[in-house]
């Protein structure tokens, strides 16, 4: 599995409008066949500032992910919402 954080940090003002946007692209990716979660967070500490969490059973998951329709009309549109950097951090599970 493949685990992703993408921290995006909207613009003041914007949540309300991102969550809205973001909605579509959460459900449709998480109804995926390769897909494990895909959720939306919201910090605790700052209100405004969003993370993507997913998780794929592999990199095709992934590759089949980042092609699909959804995908490439609406992360454009919530990447403009956003301010600064985006992080995307790509993980794998440590196993003891």
């Amino acid at each position: 599995m493949i685990k992703i954080v993408v921290n995006m940090p909207v613009k003041k003002g914007l949540a309300e409008a991102f969550k809205q946007e973001a909605k579509e692209l959460i459900l449709k990716s998480a109804a995926e066949a390769g897909n494990i979660y895909y959720t939306l967070n919201e910090s605790v500490e700052n209100p405004g500032s969003f993370a993507i969490m997913e998780c794929w059973k592999d990199q095709a998951a992934i590759d089949y992910h980042n092609a699909t329709e959804h995908f490439t009309s609406i992360l454009p549109k919530l990447v403009a919402m956003c301010d600064g950097d985006i992080p995307i951090m790509h993980y794998t599970e440590v196993s003891f």
